[in-house]
């Protein structure tokens, strides 16, 4: 029992030091936390809500395109003649590309024409005996038959023999060419692509959920893997007018300036597609507090005492959290030291924000 004794009267004595000297210590209600040197109320850093710029954006996965695109095929039959192309070079609308040699078909218009010219002597003559009224009528139209019809065999060779040179239907970049000098080809045979990648295509799929807000002029940022850290700049051009029924997303196109020429059909992109820009009160994301799913703020009175105020966020970018509800424009957060707070307590505010320091009133009360 005096050995019990003596160990109470131990323990109450270390109760009463630390009573005494540390009362945060020992966690009882009303004790402060933390508190400065001397006893004096904890500095804290403390910031003016003000306003901010907040935009809503959407990301998703796209896939560059060319504005315009073509696969330059051979539209007849015969050998290559000339190639007037490098690989990769820029070349503009109607350029020639490829010549085929021809032969045949310069033959066959040689032939074809020496037919008309004969068929145009017979129809003059014929003309003129029917004039003088010495051939029957039957005579003309018979000569104007043969006529038209040399005449349409003269047009329809030299259509052929246009399609033995083959022209850029527009300006752009020419790709890998699948032939050489002396290639025999035919109809439909690839000879290479031309691409006009001036102005690059984004195509990328929305969830039909952000439809309404979906509109031609919307900004985007793109990145690819080719250039990391770097981003493109374009708009949305249009939207598609149907619903995927399986994945129930929109397809969504959109427009980027290349000059330089360094987006290059089918790369994947990242693409942040931004849907709306507001104006909104916002604090340092160092001024929330989480408690389970709320959040809340301490906000530094008049008597320079911090008192807790639940908030609602919106809107997050780096540093930055926007306010939709709890604060006003002017109020002053604590921003750093929100572990030394304790609500209703006084605080040693200073402004990281360019405001004046806020003096404290009074002690800290450890009662």
């Amino acid at each position: 029992m005096k050995k019990f004794g003596f160990a109470a009267a131990a323990a109450a004595l270390v109760l009463l030091a630390v009573w005494l000297f540390a009362p945060g210590m020992l966690g009882l209600a009303g004790a402060p936390a933390a508190q400065g040197p001397g006893g004096r109320p904890p500095v804290v850093t403390v910031v003016t809500v003000g306003r901010d710029t907040f935009t809503e954006t959407i990301e998703a996965i796209g896939t560059a395109l060319a504005s315009e695109s073509v696969t330059i095929t051979a539209k007849t039959a015969d050998t290559v003649g000339s190639i007037n192309f490098t690989e990769g070079q820029q070349v503009e609308a109607g350029a020639i590309l490829i010549e085929m040699t021809s032969t045949q078909q310069a033959a066959d218009l040689m032939a074809a024409r020496a037919e008309l010219a004969e068929a145009e002597k017979a129809y003059a003559r014929a003309a003129d005996l029917v004039s003088k009224g010495i051939a029957a009528r039957a005579t003309l139209d018979a000569a104007v038959a043969a006529r038209d019809a040399a005449r349409g065999r003269v047009q329809a060779i030299e259509a052929r023999l246009a399609d033995t040179i083959i022209k850029a239907p527009f300006a752009g970049v020419v790709g890998l060419r699948n032939v050489s000098v002396g290639s025999y080809v035919r109809p439909g045979d690839v000879i290479t692509t031309l691409d006009a990648i001036g102005l690059i295509k984004a195509d990328f799929t929305v969830p039909e959920r952000y439809l309404s807000v979906l509109k031609p002029g919307l900004t985007i940022a793109v990145g690819v893997a080719a250039y990391p850290g770097e981003t493109f700049a374009g708009a949305v051009a249009s939207v598609d007018t149907r619903i995927d029924p399986v994945t129930r997303a929109v397809k969504v196109r959109a427009e980027l300036p290349n000059a330089d020429l360094r987006l290059k059909p089918g790369m994947l992109m990242t693409v942040v597609l931004n849907v709306s820009e507001r104006s909104a009160l916002a604090v340092p994301e160092s001024a929330l507090v989480s408690q389970g799913e709320k959040r809340f703020v301490f906000v530094v009175d008049a008597d320079s005492k911090a008192q807790r105020v639940d908030v609602t966020t919106g809107l997050v970018k780096p540093g930055r959290v926007e306010i939709l509800s709890g604060l006003k424009e002017g109020d002053r957060v604590v921003s750093q030291g929100t572990n030394k707070v304790i609500p209703g307590r006084p605080v040693s505010a200073a402004g990281d924000d360019g405001a004046k320091p806020v003096a404290a009133s009074g002690g800290a009360n450890p009662s």
